[in-house]
């Protein structure tokens, strides 16, 4: 098993209660992130709110973190992560937040601390860009539903 990679964490000053990103289970692509919300909060159906996660990464150059949502909250009540997957790059330093928004049928309450996204560390490349002609393949062009239902 490789080792694991080092990601550098802090608290946002008053979050000191809010949990750190974990994973819940062995398998688990995400690490939970939590709400740093000073009072309840509300999302009404076709409401989005930014939603602080009280905490800062530092991650290496040639890696992101994807905000994904979680699928409980899909699921259930209609919660999901208006930029899906958000991404964080390695040089931002800023507190973590995420795009909220309801898309279900009633007002859903967010508590100080709840879990509301979950956070996945993936290995990106840099490319460079060069203009040229395109090379034919059987595809071609066809897109959004060609080979059909």
């Amino acid at each position: 098993m490789d080792r694991p990679i080092k990601i550098a964490v802090t608290r946002v000053k008053g979050a000191e209660d809010i949990p750190m990103p974990q994973y819940m289970t062995e398998g688990a692509a995400g690490m939970d992130l939590a709400a740093n919300v000073a009072n309840n909060t509300y999302l009404e159906p076709g409401e989005f709110k930014l939603i602080p996660c009280g905490i800062k990464i530092e991650l290496p150059i040639g890696f992101e973190a994807q905000v994904r949502p979680r699928s409980g909250l899909a699921a259930k009540y209609g919660i999901t992560v208006l930029n899906s997957p958000g991404t964080i790059d390695s040089d931002y330093r800023g507190e973590i937040k995420v795009i909220l928004i309801n898309h279900g049928k009633g007002k859903f309450e967010i508590k100080r601390g709840d879990r509301i996204a979950q956070l996945v560390i993936s290995k990106v490349e840099r490319v460079e860009i060069v203009q040229k002609h395109l090379s034919e393949t059987s595809r071609g062009e066809g897109g959004f539903g060609h080979t059909g239902v």
